[in-house]
């Protein structure tokens, strides 16, 4: 997924407005807290209701808190409501893909996934609309245990076609490791 410029809302703050202001605390933008009018009152993010630092999404231009300077690298954390929408919704994949039309009736987007993955990205948490209707799968099921793995937000290893679950992934890891130092 290409990085582009955020669109900061009018009226809110950008990111670069407090980081790389010219004087401290001095924003070339006004705080939404500074002037609220009628219009403004009712902005909010579509997915945790907060109304201060909005922008909005590039793929189906809702309001959404710019908080992507929140996460940090490498955490998976799931903390910036940005971030979530623009990493785990078919809407967002949809998007940066350059797909045409509803990201609901494409078939490309359905064809990019597994099934599973597929029906996690388009009705999980950050979507701003679901997806009604989706498609059946059978649960993915680690390779040497059986037990089920939630690949959307489970922990999971993946070996050719296979999945593992990180106990059965790490127990595998740890023989191969200790078989070479024999």
């Amino acid at each position: 997924m290409s990085e582009k410029k955020r669109k900061v809302a009018p009226e809110t703050k950008s990111r670069s407005s407090k980081k790389n202001s010219p004087t401290k605390g001095a924003s070339k933008t006004k705080s939404r807290s500074s002037k609220k009018s009628a219009s403004t009152e009712a902005m909010k993010c579509g997915l945790c209701g907060k109304t201060e630092n909005l922008t909005k999404t590039f793929c189906c231009g809702q309001w959404i808190c710019d908080d992507e300077d929140e996460y940090r690298i490498f955490s998976f954390a799931r903390n910036s409501c940005f971030r979530n929408h623009d990493r785990y919704t078919l809407c967002s994949y949809h998007y940066n893909e350059r797909h045409k039309g509803d990201w609901r009736e494409c078939q490309k987007c359905r064809e990019g996934f597994e099934t599973e993955m597929y029906v996690y990205y388009g009705t999980n948490e950050y979507n701003f609309v679901k997806l009604e209707n989706p498609p059946k799968f059978s649960p993915t099921r680690c390779a040497k245990c059986k037990e089920v793995i939630n690949l959307g937000e489970g922990g999971y290893s993946l070996r050719g076609k296979e999945y593992y679950c990180f106990e059965c992934a790490g127990h595998d890891f740890l023989q191969l490791f200790s078989e070479k130092k024999k």
